[in-house]
């Protein structure tokens, strides 16, 4: 059950993720040309690396993990409504 929510909430850090390097935001630009080449290719490989090790120590009796990486969902969601959103 813990994984499979750990993978839902996956898939929603990935999409927001996605959306942000797709923006084009100004606040792209202070990134590393590293995390914003090849489409942000190694900043995907890094959410992915934080996914696995969530749902590695979920997996290994470590539910704390889980919750860790729902506040970290949580976060990626506030950051992604307040730059995505625009202030007209």
């Amino acid at each position: 059950m813990t994984i499979g929510i750990l993978f839902i909430l996956g898939i929603v850090n990935f999409a927001l993720h996605r959306a942000m390097l797709d923006s084009d935001h100004p606040l792209l630009a202070s990134l590393p040309p590293a995390l914003r080449a090849n489409g942000g290719c190694l900043s995907l490989a890094f959410e992915f690396l934080i996914l696995l090790l969530a749902m590695l120590l979920a997996a290994n009796g470590w539910p704390s993990a889980a919750w860790v990486y729902a506040l970290y969902t949580l976060i990626n969601a506030g950051t992604a409504w307040v730059l995505l959103g625009g202030s007209d």
